[in-house]
């Protein structure tokens, strides 16, 4: 299939091919021909599909349709993070490059008024953030009674994020008669309760199983006791210290301990988190795109946005507090069909995190020990009778495709040999 038979303009279509683009993603013939009807859409795909020019190519292309000055926004782009707007907006950019359109982005972190003096020159196109966007609404410096089409990227995050509030005030800004697009990496129930409400008779598009990973990404878990993670990670990085590799932390305080430490022991490493100032983020993100920084120290909610082609490795210093969490993690890698790596650096007190990913991916990761660093006690994968009492009274999680399967081995050791020597790598 290619992008000209899905209703695409030859422009668009000549773009997509300069840029090295010849073959629409799953998601992308799924969603295309449907954004371009005008209906509402509720699109699930995972991180990495390409769900951005999902939306992006159909709406480039109903802009088009109009030569007039623009003066007042007539799409809307929500995201939950600053650099998750950043990636969209040149994504409008890059894709429109036959027929240049207008955008902008708001988020917070900077100063308003270079925001509105882009807005009061005239836009197209807004991407912004909630809060950021609310605040410009508040003060008069937007004005969405043109709309015609409101765009959630990520919503599962930004329920997440604690965004729900802010989203119901924007939409009772927004025209009661336009087109909603609402692109999710889950479908849990939250998700479908907010469709139902502010969405028109939405077509369901679905390019991934739920809550699923990338399929040639090779997932990998080193159990460790806590006290030795850093310096299981460290040794994981001196037997290929040229590779990039993204590695996420659970808090800010922790990102910024972690880099501290890697930038001693020789590597070119850098945080990013919401703490960072914006200018700091651009410049960590900048050098990692272009190879400046090897080692990226990120946050889950920093993390949003990051686009690194052919990125090779994601690694779990910590375990995200939401299983979820894991998908949108490792999402960083394995892009576009390519292949990729996650490796978990995961103790005893995590045990419990483990399980809950595992009962979302609907197998068990292969765990595989490194000589030197193998843990006093090994990873508790049974819950305890207490544990089985509470997982019984919660809502069950509908089961995910693939058998179960768990997998140990000591370097050394003839235990799945297939997996004995991962640990080198």
């Amino acid at each position: 299939m290619s992008f000209a038979s899905l209703g695409l303009d030859p422009a668009l279509v000549r773009t997509l091919n300069g840029l090295g683009y010849d073959r629409p993603t799953e998601i992308q013939q799924r969603a295309i021909p449907v954004v371009l009807s005008g209906r509402d859409v509720l699109a699930g795909a995972q991180t990495g599909t390409g769900k951005t020019a999902a939306f992006a190519l159909p709406l480039l292309q109903r802009l088009s349709g109009s030569r007039a000055a623009p003066r007042r926004p007539r799409v809307l782009v929500l995201t939950p993070t600053r650099e998750l707007a950043l990636q969209v907006r040149q994504s409008f950019e890059d894709y429109g490059a036959d027929r240049p359109v207008r955008t902008c982005t708001l988020f917070g972190g900077v100063g308003m008024q270079p925001q509105i003096d882009a807005l009061r020159r005239g836009v197209e196109v807004v991407v912004a953030t909630p809060g950021r966007l609310i605040d410009h609404l508040q003060q008069g410096h937007l004005d969405l009674s043109r709309l015609e089409v409101l765009v959630l990227d990520e919503a599962d995050r930004m329920l997440d994020m604690g965004f729900l509030p802010a989203i119901r005030r924007i939409l009772a800004a927004l025209p009661a008669q336009r087109q909603t697009l609402l692109f999710s990496a889950t479908f849990a129930a939250a998700i479908k309760q907010l469709a139902q409400q502010f969405m028109r008779d939405p077509v369901e598009v679905q390019a991934a199983p739920l809550n699923s990973a990338a399929p040639r990404i090779e997932h990998r878990i080193h159990p460790v006791d806590l006290a030795r993670k850093k310096d299981l990670l460290l040794h994981l990085l001196a037997a290929d210290s040229g590779r990039q590799r993204l590695v996420f932390t659970r808090t800010k305080h922790g990102a910024d301990k972690l880099c501290r430490l890697l930038e001693r022991a020789g590597h070119r490493a850098a945080a990013i988190h919401g703490n960072k100032s914006q200018g700091a983020r651009v410049r960590a993100l900048e050098g990692f795109r272009t190879g400046a920084v090897q080692l990226l120290v990120a946050t889950d909610i920093a993390a949003r946005g990051i686009d690194i082609d052919a990125l090779p490795t994601v690694i779990n210093y910590e375990l995200p507090m939401v299983a979820e969490d894991y998908v949108h993690r490792i999402g960083r890698t394995g892009r576009n069909g390519q292949p990729g790596e996650a490796i978990s650096l995961v103790c005893g007190e995590e045990s419990e995190r483990l399980r809950a990913i595992h009962r979302l991916l609907g197998r068990e990761i292969p765990q595989v020990e490194v000589e030197g660093f193998v843990p006093t006690e090994p990873l508790k994968l049974t819950a305890s009778g207490a544990q089985r009492r509470a997982a019984a009274d919660a809502p069950a999680r509908p089961p995910r495709p693939g058998g179960r399967r768990r997998g140990t081995a000591r370097r050394g050791t003839n235990r799945r040999p297939e997996r004995a020597d991962t640990a080198r790598r």
